[in-house]
């Protein structure tokens, strides 16, 4: 469905400390970094798409985190979800919803949510039914 998210970031290297710890624990592998743009992306091992993309806005301005955007994350386990929590905060990253059940969603939704440390809100969720 998707081509690519691309989310701005206001201090790239700041950026990398957060994304680089969380993508890796959902199994998201580097698919390339150039700190002179700046930008990076991460995608799913042997898949050309989709990626997701982090960098400093086209236009040169300064980053703005929207209210209402967010970027949901799959995850492959509820284990991942706690993980990737955690390491969003040890990265510095701000909780905006622990781990945990939402069933207004659906009766296995697992999800949490964070923000990064430019404020861009993220969620990374597991909809499977505990294994």
């Amino acid at each position: 469905m998707f081509s690519h998210v691309f989310i701005g970031v206001g201090d790239f290297e700041r950026a990398l400390a957060f994304y680089r710890p969380v993508l890796a624990a959902l199994g998201l592998a580097p698919r390339f970094c150039d700190a002179s743009r700046p930008w990076a992306g991460w995608q799913e091992t042997g898949q050309a798409r989709p990626l997701f993309l982090i960098g400093a806005p086209f236009d040169g301005q300064p980053h703005a985190a929207g209210n209402g955007q967010m970027t949901a994350f799959l995850a492959p386990s509820r284990a991942a979800v706690d993980h990737a929590h955690a390491l969003a905060l040890a990265h510095g990253g701000v909780s905006e919803g622990e781990p945990g059940l939402r069933p207004e969603y659906h009766a296995h939704y697992y999800g949490a949510y964070m923000r990064d440390p430019d404020g861009n809100k993220l969620c990374v969720v597991c909809h499977d039914a505990p294994a």
